[in-house]
């Protein structure tokens, strides 16, 4: 067995054994030599004294193991179950010390992995429930009209307008899982935004693309301002989501006729883009709230979407370094600016 893993006790009562051994084979040796039997008294004094205090080294030494030993295993105890920190020894030199401050580094990290253990399960469960909430009236109304059209007989009329029901709960889960998918793959880190400079009417303009049908269809106008060879470092295909999904809300909730316009500022570390309606507006108590996944304001229910377009919008743009604002005042209108990062 190696010496390092030999019981404390076998150790010291070796070198116990060991100093008695020898002390008496030096008085033995000094006696042969001189035949003076004061040499064996004094020697055995001295193994006597040598032996008393061996034991209260050993029995000092015992004591603070042990108490040590139990301070150790009540504090792993209580690490292991979050009860309380460990206290920290103030004495830095000794190797107890030494033990104690790396236990107390140790429970910090335990009790940071234990943190982000617990938010990442509430938000999981915040997760769950939000997708279950978003997809259990879709889901109802699919078995609502199935059910109807397998157990009643309808008119031609009626098939079309259940088939059309049917059809645009259909969109709408598959817009929830699109943007769920994009969501997750952004916030695991499937994806990694790639900043490159390009021209930011680019970008614009594929996040225009997406509006036109529908600002057509409710005539709204719709203004862009936008230098046509201003560069900057960003990711265009997401920046471009991320401003759809800007101007999409300005569409849905800008009424028949209204208007829509997009601005560009340049600042010194920003560039500034302005995407102003002339829609209902935002209350102030809301303003706080617009851009968690899933929120949607009672006021809206009846408008399609599932609230999670503003939050995958401020998701994309602050993984590029930038920040979204919000102005808003009822009836007349809200202003997003969208602040990108020029370096």
């Amino acid at each position: 067995m190696k010496p390092e893993r030999l019981p404390v006790k076998n150790v010291c009562l070796l070198i116990g054994g060991g100093a008695l051994l020898s002390m008496l084979i030096i008085t033995a040796t000094l006696f042969a030599l001189t035949g003076n039997t004061l040499i064996l008294w004094g020697g055995a004094a001295l193994t006597a004294c040598a032996l008393v205090w061996l034991f209260l080294l050993i029995w000092f030494f015992g004591k603070r193991l042990s108490a040590f030993t139990s301070d150790l295993c009540r504090t792993l105890d209580n690490m292991i179950n979050g009860n309380e920190e460990p206290e920290q020894d103030s004495d830095s030199e000794t190797l107890f010390s030494r033990i104690s401050h790396r236990l107390f580094r140790l429970y910090g990290i335990m009790q940071e992995s234990r943190y982000k253990v617990d938010k990442e399960r509430k938000e999981l469960q915040m997760l769950v429930s939000d997708i279950s909430h978003q997809v259990k009236t879709p889901v109802s109304n699919l078995k609502m009209v199935t059910d109807t059209l397998l157990t009643k007989s309808v008119t031609e009329q009626e098939r079309v307008d259940f088939l059309q029901g049917i059809h645009d709960q259909t969109d709408k889960l598959d817009f929830l899982f699109q943007a769920l998918v994009k969501t997750s793959r952004l916030e695991t880190g499937a994806i990694q935004l790639e900043r490159k400079d390009g021209l930011l009417i680019d970008t614009l303009a594929q996040a225009m693309s997406g509006i036109v049908y529908g600002a057509e269809k409710k005539n709204i106008d719709v203004s862009v301002d936008c230098p046509a060879d201003l560069k900057l470092p960003h990711d265009s295909k997401w920046t471009a989501e991320a401003l759809f999904n800007l101007l999409d809300n300005a569409v849905k909730y800008t009424p028949i006729g209204g208007r829509i316009s997009v601005s560009v500022e340049q600042w010194e570390l920003y560039i500034k883009l302005n995407v102003t309606d002339t829609g209902k507006g935002i209350t102030e108590s809301n303003q706080a709230s617009i851009f968690r996944r899933f929120y949607r304001e009672e006021e809206v229910h009846d408008e399609p979407g599932v609230g999670i377009g503003l939050y995958l919008a401020r998701e994309i743009v602050t993984r590029q370094g930038g920040y979204i604002k919000v102005i808003s005042e009822i009836g007349k209108g809200s202003t997003f600016s969208v602040f990108l990062s020029k370096e």
